[in-house]
């Protein structure tokens, strides 16, 4: 009677509800979720093959340790395709060409953070697909070297609600560039709600920054580490209730990032940063294509610091999987 009670007290994982297993499955690794998860049992492979574990796509990391583009291309199409439409927040480090983008617009309309650094995308798409992503409120297009000023005012003009911008570059993005006053005159212009903005290393002057705090009214923090022709400290005292990041700041990674690049002298190390703010608001069988992305052995309002690294080395992602139960 007593074993009777115990079991009626206790609920198997396999009855519970798809959405709350979602919520589970999203604490694991990625390259557990698509290929550990469904060889458990049916329940659990319909989850993963579902919309439910997919409403947050977070494969920055991942993305990062791909040296194959057409990898990244088939995680995303794979993962926005299981979500249903249903996806609200996109996290992915180069995304390789325009169709993806595309892709994107046309499967995720219901999303509202968009982070897309270092992808290869150009101004011509986002002007095509930016109607399509009218809900975005967060948008990250960090070191997207191919894109300017038109793409800036294309995702202003019709993300309306847009609170977040990250548009940090790297100093080795910026070599052929001499200012990019236009990019901050696109975000005054058609960024007025803007909260949170973060502008690090980009080649720009006290004046460019003066225009953006005359349109964005509403805005709390600006990010300007690097952008060493902005004076902080008039800025500061005409906007003394904005938070201000920069110009000058030292970091612990700066130095991280360039002991790993030798074609760059210790001397230039300490002026640089790949350091990024956060402040945004707010399923299947065995066999299946899934496992396909792994065959070639590639791994899969408080201020957070965020780094660019990590993630799924090809000593981690190797096959030496749990056995099936």
């Amino acid at each position: 009677m007593g074993e009777c009670e115990d079991a009626e007290e206790y609920r198997c994982w396999e009855e519970l509800l798809p959405d709350a297993l979602g919520l589970i499955f999203r604490n694991l690794p990625l390259q557990e979720v698509l290929t550990v998860l469904p060889r458990v049992c049916k329940s659990w492979g319909r989850v993963v093959a579902g919309p439910y574990c997919w409403q947050e796509i977070d494969i920055e990391e991942w993305s990062q340790q791909q040296s194959k583009p057409e990898q990244i291309g088939r995680m995303v199409e794979l993962l926005v395709g299981r979500s249903g439409g249903s996806c609200r927040r996109i996290s992915v480090s180069g995304l390789p060409c325009d169709p993806l983008l595309s892709f994107v617009g046309d499967h995720a309309r219901a999303l509202r953070a968009l982070e897309i650094p270092r992808s290869e995308i150009s101004d011509s798409i986002v002007e095509t697909v930016a109607p399509r992503l009218s809900n975005v409120t967060f948008l990250d297009i960090s070191s997207c070297t191919k894109i300017g000023a038109r793409a800036l005012e294309a995702f202003g003009k019709h993300c309306k609600s847009l609170v977040g911008l990250r548009r940090v570059m790297h100093p080795i993005d910026l070599v052929d560039k001499e200012c990019q006053h236009d990019e901050a005159h696109a975000i005054a212009c058609s960024m007025p709600k803007l909260r949170h903005l973060e502008m690090g290393y980009m080649l720009i002057t006290t004046e460019a920054v003066a225009e953006i705090l005359g349109q964005c009214r509403e805005l709390k923090f600006l990010d300007l580490r690097g952008c060493w022709a902005v004076d902080d400290k008039f800025l500061r005292e005409r906007h003394p209730g904005l938070r201000v990041l920069g110009p000058r700041v030292e970091d612990c990674y700066e130095n991280s990032y360039w002991e790993e690049c030798s074609d760059y002298s210790d001397d230039d190390s300490s002026i640089y940063s790949w350091e990024f703010m956060d402040d945004a608001d707010g399923y299947y069988t065995v066999g299946s294509d899934d496992e396909a992305i792994w065959d070639d052995g590639q791994g899969l309002e408080n201020l957070e610091v965020r780094f660019y690294g990590g993630g799924f080395s090809e000593s981690f992602a190797g096959f030496d999987w749990p056995p099936s139960p």
